[in-house]
């Protein structure tokens, strides 16, 4: 290798190491701002400045990420607010950020203690196995594990009878609904029925009055070669005006010779009887 090649080589490596010294100064520099703004948040925490302590959390785990108290006490303090779903992403980048066992212990046992607020009791256990991997003397993670795998038990008992009870449920359900459609057929075939012996009955009277009409009608038709009888109709007045005058003179006639009769006895002194009226 040529002298100049050497140099050249030389060179870079010196930039290298000055380059990566640099970034070390850079990230120790971070980590310093990083853990003075984690003490700030810690002291705003104390003095219930909640929402300036949140703030300096924030900027601190931007400005490192090898400062793993800023996310782990930010965690803290949404659990201790009741934010649990915020508090569980902050101990969980805690916990993956973390390289000491230590660290990671405290993370996972925290993650398992939101997963117990929020009554989610088998991801409890697999965290709290997970903080015992880490550190496996620990008594109070042991106990809450213990409470944990007691409590998902209860809880899928009583799921698993919330599912009988349900299905009970449903089963009877579907049994009543099978019932009614069961006596509602009953009803339709019934009425069906009472329809077709209704529609029977109206056939057979109608039939029967078929009959007493075709019965009628054979006895008032003439047989074949016959003449129908001809019902009498009066006869109009043919009189003549003649023949009328001639008759009414004929009856004052009558009527003049009885009257003279009459008068011939009542001269004579016969009593008679009063004539009607005509």
């Amino acid at each position: 290798m040529s002298k100049i090649m050497y140099s050249f080589v030389l060179i870079l490596w010196v930039c290298a190491v000055m380059n990566a010294q640099e970034n070390e100064k850079e990230k120790e520099k971070a980590l310093r701002t990083s853990k003075d703004l984690t003490y700030e948040a810690n002291k705003e925490l104390r003095d219930n400045k909640f929402v300036e302590a949140e703030a300096d959390y924030r900027r601190a785990i931007s400005k490192s990420e090898e400062n793993i108290a800023a996310p782990y006490n930010l965690g803290t303090a949404y659990y201790n607010k009741e934010s649990f779903e915020e508090a569980f992403g902050r101990f969980k980048q805690a916990g993956e950020l973390a390289s000491d066992k230590g660290e990671k212990h405290k993370a996972f046992h925290n993650m398992g203690n939101v997963f117990m607020k929020n009554e989610e009791y088998e991801k409890a256990v697999e965290a709290y196995k997970d903080a015992l991997r880490n550190n496996p003397k620990d008594e109070e993670t042991r106990y809450n594990l213990a409470l944990a795998k007691e409590l998902a038990k209860k809880q899928k008992d009583q799921q698993k009878q919330g599912d009988n009870e349900d299905k009970k449920e449903q089963k009877d359900q579907d049994k009543e609904q099978n019932q009614e459609g069961e006596n509602k057929e009953d009803q339709q075939d019934q009425q069906q029925k009472d329809e077709n012996k209704k529609e029977g009955d109206e056939g057979e009277q109608q039939k029967e009055e078929n009959k007493e009409g075709e019965g009628d009608e054979k006895k008032e038709q003439p047989k074949q070669g016959e003449q129908p009888e001809e019902i009498p109709q009066p006869r109009p007045n043919q009189l003549s005006p003649q023949q009328v005058k001639n008759l009414l003179e004929a009856m004052q006639n009558e009527e003049r010779k009885v009257q003279e009769k009459m008068d011939a006895k009542k001269v004579k002194g016969i009593k008679t009887k009063n004539a009607k009226d005509w």
